[in-house]
């Protein structure tokens, strides 16, 4: 993935967690043109955020596993190619893990 990629996903990470920071969407006609906006004709990275979120949910506390599960939510509605999330999920399944094994 190159650095640009790498940026325009922390863009699209960021706007997720500010309109999902509370276990729910804000405002879902606001985020999800948000979202588009950033993320252009990025699917791809819509679904690396639903899958890495949807991962991470199954192995954090319910606080913010709701929040996860919103953040999902949200990049599934902006648009996340879903054939791709499945793959993503292992990744944010061993990122959960990573975290739990940290002293």
């Amino acid at each position: 993935m190159s650095t640009a990629d790498q940026i325009l996903g922390a863009k699209i990470a960021a706007i997720a967690a500010r309109h999902c920071d509370r276990g729910k969407i804000d405002d879902l006609d606001r985020a999800m043109a948000e979202l588009r906006e950033v993320a252009g004709d990025r699917p791809d990275l819509l679904a690396e955020l639903a899958g890495i979120s949807l991962g991470l949910a199954e192995g954090t506390i319910p606080s913010l596993a709701l929040r996860h599960l919103a953040e999902a939510e949200l990049a599934r509605e902006a648009g996340a190619d879903q054939t791709l999330i499945e793959q993503w999920i292992v990744i944010g399944r061993k990122r959960a893990g990573s975290v739990r094994l940290a002293p």
